[in-house]
Parts: C-alpha cells; structure tokens; sequence
C-alpha cells in the first residue's frame, strides 16, 4: 500500500472562529468561485431575510484559500455540493460538453477523495433524474445489501441485540455497496460521457490531493482511536499517529488507482476479479492492529454477494403540492413516501399564512405522523409488500391529518395508521421506533443547460463508515446494515425493516425534484439519517410556503421530529421567543449543534440556475455556476 502524502499548504493552519465551523478548502479553480452571497438568515422569521453581498474569505481560513458560495446565479448548469473541489469536479465535466449525470458522477467521485467519511465506492446511495427531453423523472436505488446468508437474527447474539458501536465497527455491519454500479449505470442509461472520462478530474484530485480544512480534522480527531485500530485507515488518516493540520494536503494514491481501475475496466471490476476479493477478504476478516482496543467482529460478505449486485431503477414517489409535482425516492428508501406524505398532510394547511408557532406546529405534528407510518409500512419492497400508493394518497393523509389539534401536541411515540383502510382520526396500534441512522451522508444536486437535472444522495452511513479501509484501495467501506432493526420493536410488532437475505435495509435518503407544468422548478436534498427527511421537508415549506429565497430556507434554524417524546433543535430556534410558545403546546425539544446539510438548485423564470448550499453547516457548502451572471 502507498502511504499517504501530506505537506502543508501554503496558507498554513488556522482556528476556525468560536462556536462556529468553517470548511477552508484552497483548492478551487477562482473562476468557478465568482458569484454573489446572500447574507446569513439572523433569526427565525416569517418573512424573508434581507440580502447582502458576500465579504471574503472567514476570519481564521488558511492564507489563499477562497471562500466558499453558499449562493450561485447563472447559466449553463449548476452544482452544488458540500466542497469546492467536488463542486469544479462537476463545473469542469459541464463545461467539458457532459450533461447533469455526467456531473453528478463527477462531482460524487470527487466526494470520494475529499468527504470520504461520508461517502465513497465502498458505500450507496439513491439517484433522482429528470430527463429534459422525455419530461420524464427515474429513479436510481444504489442501495447496499445484506448477505446472502443473513437471516432476521444478524445483529443479535443470544436473543440479544448486539450493542450498537460495536455492529459499527466491524465487518458485520457492511453491506455490498452499489456506488460503482450505481455511477456505471446512470451513464449509461442518461448521460453522454463513459465512466472513464466522468472519473478523470476525481483521478486527478486524489492523485494531487485537497487541502484539509477544520471540519476534516475534526471528523478524524473524533474518529481517531477507532482508526488507529485498523492500519490501513491509520495510515491513510493519521499521519505522524495523529489528524492532519488544517492547511496540509492529503493526497490518496491508493483511490486514484482504484479509480483507474474502474476506468479502464468498468464498474464490473468492483463486482468480479481481484478488487472484489480484498473486498471481501477484508469484511470477513478485518485488518485490525495487534494492540487494537476493540473485539472487531467479522462479516459474511461473499464474492457471490458482490458478482449478484443489481441497482433498481424505478418509478419515483410523487405528490403535488401547492400545484406543484414532487419527485422522490421510493422504497427501499423511506425519503420520498415520508416526505410526500407530510406534505399531503400539510395540503389542506395555508402554511404562508400562519404564524410562526402554528406553522411551526402544523409542520412538526406532520412530521411525527408520517414518521409513526414510515416504521410501520416501510421496508424493502422486494422483500415485502410496501403499500407505496397508499401512503401517498391524500385519502390517508386527510385522515391522519385530522388527529393535529392546534392547541395540544400529540403524545410521541403515535401509532400508525393503515393506508389500506384510511379511518378519520383513527387511534391505536403499537408504534414502532425510529431505527437510528448515522448523521452523515453527502448530496450534490446538479443541472445542465439542456434542463436536466440530478439530486443524489449517497453515503457509507457514519462518519467514517464503518472504520475500515480496504488495503491498498484508498476507500472506507459501510456500516449501512445497522440501518435495519436489530431486533422487532415488540413481541407481535410487524417490522418491515428486520434483516434477511440480500435485502437493503430501509433508508431515509430523500433526493428530490419539483416541477412546475413539467419542467424542473427545484431539487435538493440532504444527509443527515432520519433527519434528512425533515430537513428537506422544512426546506420545502420555508421556500414555498413561507417565501423564503432559497438560500435563506437552507439556513433558517431547524427541527426535526421523528415520533419520538423530544423533537431535535438548532440553538437558533431554542433560543428564539418560539420556543416558549411551542413548548405551552405540549413539544419538548432536546438541543442538537446541527441538523442537516442541505444542498439545492433552482430554475429561475428567466431561465438561470441558482444554486444554494448551507452558510454555516458543516463549515458551508460550495455552489457554482458554468457562467455567472453578474
């Protein structure tokens, strides 16, 4: 294995501000950087912000490092990503003739080398495209699988679940990852460029290396005793035995050869032959150090569980909305039915209207409803019957929609409806518990100036995965499988989540994509695990009910409730005079640092894209145009 190269960049280290993160990648062509900001959302409102201009660079970024857009208005096509150099990745391939797929892959392979905690080839995700020619929306399912082997028991020993830190780090927690064939595919159903050319400019990237920036020390210091337990992963992220400086370049030789490889034998090289077998030589038998300070259990990954991958592509999940068509993710992911369904149960509601308390309300009490439905029905439907058409039917949102009451919260955890046989108000049933999914994840969203565009989502579940590095390939692998239920919720509980053989453990990715009188109008989306689906659900309602521009509805402060007694808050909403009012109501809320990362793109009437990215979270996203407008 080639050890990683560090150096330090020529800006030196520098402390990001108190209380506050910023990303402070160097690495970023200027020319695709020159857009104009918006000005950061002061409190939650109901009426939009005011718009500013942007100042520079942060205090506390390395010398010569650009800072990055939140906010990007032009023409030719757009993306929009949690990093610069992802972001060009995709700018690049737009202005090299490739169209949104060809972007997307780009951007998602550069993701590889500079968020590789959050997502990679040794990971999955789910795919929305709208097809500008065909007015059509499809859907990609790149989403990881369990073994062959695994049965309902996988993450239990002796009728016991097994403790969840531990099913993280091991081989029995990764699932066969569909990234490859997810990128292999896409191309060559919709896009204009091979696999090879989409590669070239994440080849590059991780043959040159990127500029490690705080949020990039800080992930690998928070990981760093359990990488210091796997070699490869060590020596990869811990030079010197400790994270790298802010300012230094992390260079990856070992990914941009595996990127190579794929290049020049397709993604069926991840599937068959040797790279499939250090694969699965490493899930079965985890590289871990002699003085490692962890029991790592193994995996029963197989050659055959690799050969017998298959992406689905599929109908998307569909509501409209205020007249508007919005597109999702289906199951095996939950994103696009929990989030349409909230938003049949929001329909009938004049959310722009209301005051910020009741808005507020309305929008959390939709959440808990559909969240109590999404553990009950949802699962992977080729493993069982997801009653998809009827949880997305306004029938069955009216009737849970009928249970919120505007001066009383409803007692979390609710139970479910039935979608089958929708009853006004009906109570009862034994709810089933949220799973817990891992906050990390990434999602780019891109357009081209054909009007085509993509919103994908794609992961290796925590932060860091599952902490082991295939040797010599340069990538994390998964940890997704402790995305199923580890155990049924109750004795007599349906769970359609629980383990079984060659099923993809339920997700709450939530790609999406609205349009207006068949064409593309919006698409974002956002990692976060359970918390994706509220993030682009509150996303939705601030910009389209409450008119906020779109930037200012990525940052306005969240919540995000998941049938669960407490609804997880950003300080800036504890802090304002909501809470009080909210909480006289019956919500009680738990504090979380920070919900999200969302990214999106919007046609505007004029025909440019704007592009928008998170201000703050996870030190800011990057957004860029092929040609700005100024």
């Amino acid at each position: 294995m080639a050890a990683p190269s560090f150096r330090r960049g020529r800006g030196g280290g520098g402390a990001a501000p108190a209380g506050r993160t910023r990303r402070v990648r160097r690495r970023v062509c200027a020319g695709l950087a020159g857009v104009t900001a918006l000005a950061a959302v002061a409190a939650l409102t109901a009426a939009a912000p005011a718009r500013g201009s942007g100042s520079g660079p942060p205090a506390g970024t390395p010398a010569g490092a650009p800072a990055k857009s939140p906010v990007a208005t032009g023409y030719g096509g757009a993306v929009s990503s949690v990093d610069p150099d992802a972001s060009a990745a995709g700018i690049e391939t737009l202005r090299r003739g490739g169209n949104a797929v060809d972007a997307a892959v780009a951007t998602a392979a550069a993701l590889g080398v500079t968020e590789p905690y959050s997502a990679g080839v040794g990971g999955g995700g789910y795919l929305v495209y709208y097809d500008a020619r065909a007015h059509t929306v499809r859907t990609l399912d790149g989403r990881e699988t369990a073994p062959r082997s695994a049965g309902e028991d996988l993450l239990t020993e002796d009728g016991e679940p097994i403790p969840f830190a531990e099913a993280v780090t091991s081989g029995l927690g990764v699932g066969t990852p569909g990234t490859p064939a997810t990128w292999e595919r896409a191309l060559r159903m919709w896009g204009k460029q091979p696999l090879r050319q989409a590669l070239r400019p994440a080849t590059r990237l991780a043959r040159k290396g990127f500029t490690v920036d705080e949020t990039f020390r800080r992930q690998t210091a928070d990981n760093a005793e359990r990488f210091r337990d796997f070699p490869a992963t060590a020596e990869l992220f811990l030079p010197g035995g400790k994270p790298p400086a802010v300012g230094s370049t992390l260079k990856n030789p070992d990914l941009a050869r595996t990127y190579r490889e794929l290049a020049r034998k397709g993604a069926g090289a991840f599937y068959r032959g040797k790279l499939a077998r250090d694969v699965v030589r490493t899930v079965r038998k985890p590289p871990v150090a002699p003085d490692a300070g962890r029991t790592v259990r193994p995996g029963d990954m197989t050659t055959r569980d690799l050969r017998t991958y298959r992406t689905r592509v599929q109908a998307p999940s569909k509501v409209t909305y205020r007249g508007l068509d919005v597109y999702g993710m289906a199951p095996s992911s939950s994103g696009g039915t929990t989030v349409g369904e909230a938003l049949n149960i929001l329909e009938r509601s004049d959310l722009r209207g209301m005051g910020e308390k009741r808005y507020l309300h309305r929008y959390l009490e939709a959440s808990k409803l559909a969240f109590a439905d999404r553990g009950r029905w949802v699962g992977d439907p080729a493993r069982q019957d997801v009653p998809t058409k009827e949880l997305l039917s306004q029938r069955f949102a009216d009737a849970r929609a009928c249970l919120i009451d505007d001066g009383r919260a409803l007692t979390a955890p609710v139970a479910p409806g039935d979608p089958r046989h929708p009853e006004d108000c009906a109570r009862g049933g034994t709810p089933a518990p949220t799973t817990y999914e891992g906050p990390n994840t990434t999602h780019l969203t891109v357009a081209d100036k054909w009007g085509n565009v993509v919103a994908y989502t794609l992961t290796i579940e925590q932060t860091g995965g599952s902490g082991i590095t295939v040797p010599g390939r340069g990538f994390l692998l998964n940890n997704e499988l402790t995305d199923f239920s580890f155990t049924p919720a109750a004795p007599g509980v349906p769970d359609p989540n629980l383990p079984g053989p060659g099923k993809r453990p339920r997700s709450s990715m939530a790609p999406t994509i609205v349009l207006k009188d068949g064409a593309p109008r919006l698409a974002l989306g956002s990692p976060g695990g359970a918390t994706i689906i509220t993030t682009v659900l509150q996303t939705l309602t601030n910009h389209l009910d409450r008119g906020m521009p779109l930037v200012d509805a990525i940052a306005a402060p969240r919540a995000s409730q998941r049938n669960t007694e407490r609804t997880d808050a950003e300080p800036g909403l504890l802090d304002s005079p909501v809470r009080g009012r909210l909480e006289a109501l019956g919500h009680r809320f738990r504090e979380s640092g920070e919900i999200g990362a969302a990214t999106a793109v919007r046609r505007l009437d004029d025909g440019r894209w704007r592009a928008a990215a998170e201000r703050e979270r996870r030190g800011g996203g990057s957004a860029m145009v092929v040609r700005p407008a100024h």
